[in-house]
Order: C-alpha cells, then structure tokens, then sequence
C-alpha cells in the first residue's frame, strides 16, 4: 500500500514555535495581507472568483496555518510566557478581523460578483462562501454608520479579552486547588488506579501520601467513590466554585464581573446590528428558524423527561437513608450513591469497565469501525513533531490506500491543560489545481494517564467522549469540499455541528462493537457476556437526571441570552439560573453553587445561545443511527451514504437537506426518546 502522498513535512512544528516571536510573526502576516486587500481591491476592471475569492481563500488559509499550532498550544501547554504573547497577539488578530467584516469596498465588490450573470456558473461551494460572507458582513455591521462600526469594533477586541479570561480564571482556579491526604485510610473506597494517580500527584509535588486535584479524572472519580463525606464536601465545593465569588477561593480568580461583560457586550452587539438580542443574533447562522421554537423544543423535553427525573432522585435519596441513615442528601452525596445504586440494581460501577478498555485496544477496534463502515483506514506515523510525549498522529487512507487526512491525538489530562475533550481545526482541505493541502485534525481528551506501569485504562463513559470527539475529526477529515471557508465544519450551522459526534457514541453501546473495543489488557480476553447485558441493563440507568441536567444548562444559556439586561446588575445569571432550576431541576443544589463561573461552552467556547445545539443535533444522530439499526450496524452501503451525504459535504448544503438526502424523509423525534428510555 503506497503512503507516498503523506508529507509530514507539511505539518507545523511544534517544537520550532518561540512565544517571543509570535506576535511579530502575526503582526508581519496581517500587515502583509492587508497590503494584498488593497491591490486586490485596486483593480478596476471588474471583480471575479478568480481575481477576488480565490486570493480571499489563500490569505484566510495562510493565516489560519500559521496561528492553528499557536491557538492550540494555549490550550494544551500553556506557560506564562505563552499567555501573554497569545494575549497580546489575539488583539491584533480581532482587529484584523473586525477591519475585514467592516471594508465597505470589499462588500461592494462581492456583492457586485454575486450580482454579475457569471454568479449562475459558479459552482455550489463558491456560491455559499460569498452568500455565507454577504451574511456575515450584514451580522458585523456592514450597514451601520462609522461611530458605530466603530463601536462594533471596540466591542469585538472587549470581547476577544473577556472570553480569553475567562479561560484563564478558570484554569488558574482549577490549577490552584489540591488536597493533600497523609493517611491513606481517609480514602476508603477510592479505586486502585485513581488511589495511584492520587499518589503519584503527591510525587510530582515532593509530597508524602496523595493529593487530590481538581483535574477531571481525579475530581469525578473521588465524588463518586470516596466514602468519606466531608473529603467529598471539600471536593465539591471547590470544583463547583472555582473561578467566583465562594468557595475555598472565593474571590480570587472571580468570573462574576467577566460574565456580566460578556453577557453586555453580547447584547450591545446584538443590538447594533438590529437584533433585539443576542439570542435572536446566534440563530442567524443556525438551522433552528427563531427562540420560540428553541425554547419550545428544550421545553417539550424538559415535560417528557423531568417526572422520570424526580423518581431516580427519590430512589438516591431512599438509598442513602437506608444505607448510612442520611437524612438530608446533599450534592456532594448524589455521584456517591448513584454508584451505589447502579451497583445495588445491576451489579457493576465504571470501574469495572477499566480493565476491558485499555487504550490501544479502544483505538484500534475505533479504526476497525471506521475501515468497516466507510473503507477508510488509519495508521500511526513515528517520528512527528508534536508538543508532548503524549501527542501522537495519524494518518487516513481510502480503500485505494490513497492519504486522505491526518490528526493528532493527545488524550490525558495534565497541569496547564484545557479542561474538557474537543476536536479542532490544524488544517482545513483545500484543493486546487496544482495544490492539495489535506484536513489535520486535533482530538484532545483529558482522561486518567497511565499509572503504576499500566496502559491508560478507560471507563465507558471516556470511551463515549473519545467516540463523540473523533466523530468531529471524521466531519473535519472526511470532507470532499475543495474550499477551506466551507470545508469540513466550516460553514456548518452550529445546531448541526453535533450531529456526527452524537452519531458516534451509538456504537459504544453495541455488542458487535464491543467486540472490537474491549479486551482485557492483561489477557486480552472479550469484554464478558455477563458484564454487558449489565451495562444495556443499566443504559438507561437514571436517564432522565442526565437529560434534565443538559436542559438545564441549554435553556439557561438560551434564557440568558433573551432575558439578561446590561443595565442590571450581575446578580441576574444567578437570577436566572435559579429560575430556570425551578422549572427543570429534579433537586436542590447549596447556595454556594456557581456552576456558571466554569461554564466555558457559553462563556468562552463558542456555544453562547448555542448550548441547546447538543439536543437539537442529538435528533439528528438518533434518528440517522436508526438507518444502521435497520440494515446493519456495519452496513458498508449505508456507512458510504452517510459518509457521502453528512461528513463530506461540509457547509455547502443546508442540513436538513443532507439529512433527508441520506434518510428520505425529515427527522423525527422518535428515536431520540428511544434511546433516551423516554416513553412518548
């Protein structure tokens, strides 16, 4: 099988990338693009694809090659001296931004191509970049007069700063707070491998015993298991108030003012630009058509699901009182006996599932799956330039063995770290005539790194997460598009972004997946019978709390983003959520909560009036998943449909399009609820 085609000499290198010289390298690309803006701009015989577009897609790509690896360092390595130059360079890079979505000239002249006889033979990508462009130039003001353009702009560079903050507070807070156990007996029921990683964090700090942090694997393993209540108390309250105006840290790195200047400056913009708010602002470039019909459909689910929501908390709470006689069961008490409950009902906890996922047994039967529903294969290359020990790369191949995409792994959590798992963009397909720059993908996790001379050792809800983000690597690698602004995710409405990450978590559930998944990392023996009619018993276990949860962020995000009034005061996100946690919640959380202060999705991820897009996307996957249930969960006809009519077609088509094109109808709720354990 020839690889030729592979160049890892395309690739950026890490290892090369200095913070002293990132904002002069930066500054020296976008004064050399605005240099090219202009002559472009200059010709006066008439604007086209080719002397306008063309030059646009080359110049967006440069920029986007050069400051990826930048953006993505920040996020996985980040070091003082790398957050200042990030910080310093962002601005430039916003005002930059903002004087193309503001250049009169330049919307004249794509307004004038898309006016011109020729716009008919354009093919249907460069058709939807300069409609997607025209677009954006009308959500950026194009309209307004140049004391506002100009207001619009200060408030795009507060904006850029606030959301950056946010970030750092967050990881500041989360980095800042440890708990240090001499005596090993305090972690009674802690399991050996998170009592191992506990012990080498104390190594790494020089310290007897263990510590306990708040990075997720070591904080969601210790509420669960612990059965030291006053270990679990101290836990919660610091991971559910880092970054506010409680907590250990109360004060300290305080997201409260930051929100309430993000939720202004979101709202101001919306405003100028003749929204009524910034809801109303994000749906513009989203599938769902207004807010009646977001908070409408978050509603309808929240009526389907929070009475089966209600029930599982009484079953945590009766279980408690029967188990330790707790008369009042608090947060911090929910994860510990919701383990015990699934143990009690079926007989098993996550743990159990660790054994059978080690991580390159998980990762090679993920790339059996995707050989088999879409003939694409994946294989390592050695000997790549990345940040970290723990970064590997991949690469694509079609059944032809021709290279295809590539994409960079990097899945334990660590100090300075972005919390969280995501996919990102390195470099986006972008075919042209004697050119041929291929999509490389980031998929970043933070599960529990290998201890004690093990391989890392995955739950099933990790192995969840790790499908759900390389679902997103196969939407950005998989794409046909020939143009990187529409390109893989690229001009994808953000309610639909999803759909294929949602998609991926099915199989997790299947047993003829599991059969390429999980063995045992000692024997390799198959993940046992007994042990997954267990895990399908237990499937729907406590479904209606995990639904409510996620209703309950989306339509405090959605809410807030209708309802919040600039002029008030920043005690309204508390308002709200407390409102919306009347409707939705299925039990009391303590006053000291601030879950919004570390809600980085809204607040500083993208997803600002956007959250309910998981939901609204996840009726899109299940019921797209049911095409497999019906004719073959490895169905290779049905696996080239998808792959045709959903991951390669990028932005260019509108969703609902693609979805019926693969399905032959609409979508429907149907299967969601299905999969949901929902009665309808």
């Amino acid at each position: 099988m020839a690889l030729a085609e592979f160049n890892p000499a395309a690739l950026p290198r890490f290892s090369d990338i200095q913070p002293n010289c990132i904002e002069p390298a930066i500054k020296a690309l976008l004064d050399k693009n605005r240099e090219r803006m202009q002559l472009l701009l200059a010709n006066n015989s008439g604007f086209s694809w080719d002397n306008l577009m063309q030059p646009l897609e080359d110049m967006n790509n440069e920029l986007h090659n050069t400051w990826s690896p930048i953006s993505h360092l920040h996020s996985v390595m980040e070091s003082a001296p790398l957050r200042d130059a990030y910080n310093k360079t962002i601005q430039h890079l916003t005002t930059y931004h903002t004087e193309i979505s503001q250049n009169e000239p330049l919307f004249r002249a794509i307004t004038a191509i898309a006016e011109s006889p020729a716009f008919n033979s354009f093919t249907p990508e460069q058709k939807k970049i300069i409609e997607n462009d025209l677009r954006d130039f009308k959500l950026a003001g194009i309209h307004l007069p140049a004391d506002k353009k100009a207001r619009l702009a200060e408030l795009n560079q507060e904006l850029s700063r606030l959301t950056t903050k946010f970030s750092e507070n967050l990881l500041d807070a989360t980095n800042a707070w440890t708990l240090h156990i001499t005596d090993g007996n305090q972690l009674t029921g802690l399991p050996p491998q998170a009592l191992q990683l506990a012990a080498d964090s104390a190594k790494q700090r020089k310290l007897e015993g263990y510590v306990l942090t708040l990075d997720f694997p070591s904080y969601s393993t210790a509420i669960k298991y612990l059965d030291n209540r006053e270990l679990r108390k101290a836990l919660y309250q610091a991971y559910c108030t880092r970054a506010s105006d409680q907590g250990p840290n109360a004060g300290k790195w305080d997201n409260s003012a930051v929100m309430h200047d993000i939720l202004r400056v979101h709202t101001e913009i919306a405003n100028l630009v003749g929204f009524k708010n910034f809801a109303e602002y994000s749906l513009a470039t989203k599938m769902a058509s207004s807010s009646e019909e977001v908070i409408g459909f978050l509603e309808d689910l929240v009526k389907r699901s929070r009475t089966m929501a209600i029930k599982e908390y009484q079953e945590i709470v009766e279980l408690a009182k029967a188990t330790d006689g707790l008369g009042q069961v608090e947060a911090w008490d929910l994860p510990y006996y919701s383990e015990k409950l699934q143990h009690q009902k079926f007989d098993f906890t996550q743990e159990d599932f660790r054994p059978y996922f080690p991580i390159q047994k998980v990762l090679s039967g993920l790339f059996t799956l995707v050989e088999k529903l879409y003939g694409i294969t994946v294989h390592e290359e050695k000997n790549i330039d990345t940040w970290h020990s723990h970064a590997k790369f991949f690469t694509l191949h079609d059944e032809s063995g021709k290279f295809r995409a590539g994409f960079y792994i990097d899945l334990y959590a660590r100090p300075h770290k972005r919390d969280g798992a995501w996919m990102d963009e390195c470099r986006v397909r972008y075919a042209k005539q004697d050119f041929m720059q291929y999509p490389i993908a980031y998929l970043t996790c933070n599960f529990m790194r290998p201890v004690d001379g093990k391989p890392a050792l995955l739950t099933h809800d990790d192995v969840i997460t790790l499908f759900h983000e390389f679902g997103h690597c196969l939407h950005h690698m998989l794409t046909k598009v020939s143009l990187p602004s529409v390109a893989g995710i690229n001009g994808v409405p953000w309610d639909a972004v999803e759909f294929p990450s949602q998609f991926m978590e099915n199989y997790c559930w299947e047993k003829e997946a599991l059969a390429l998944i999980a063995g045992h990392y000692v024997t390799d023996a198959p993940f046992p019978d007994e042990l997954y009619k267990k895990m399908i018993a237990a499937k729907h276990f406590q479904t209606g709390l995990q639904m409510v949860r996620q209703l309950e962020f989306s339509l405090f995000d959605f809410r807030l983003h209708i309802e919040y009034d600039p002029k008030g005061r920043a005690e309204q996100v508390q308002k709200i959520l407390n409102d919306v946690r009347k409707q939705v919640a299925a039990y009391p959380l303590p006053n000291f909560n601030r879950f919004q202060h570390s809600f980085s999705h809204v607040f500083a991820g993208g997803y600002s009036a956007g959250y309910y897009s998981y939901k609204w996307a996840e009726v899109l996957s299940a019921d797209a998943y049911a095409a497999f249930e019906e004719h073959g969960l490895f169905d290779h006809p049905t696996g080239k449909l998808f792959m045709e009519n959903i991951l390669e077609v990028g932005g260019v088509r509108d969703p609902m399009e693609s979805f019926i094109a693969f399905r032959g109808r609409k979508p429907t709720i149907d299967a969601l609820l299905r999969h949901s354990g929902i009665s309808q």
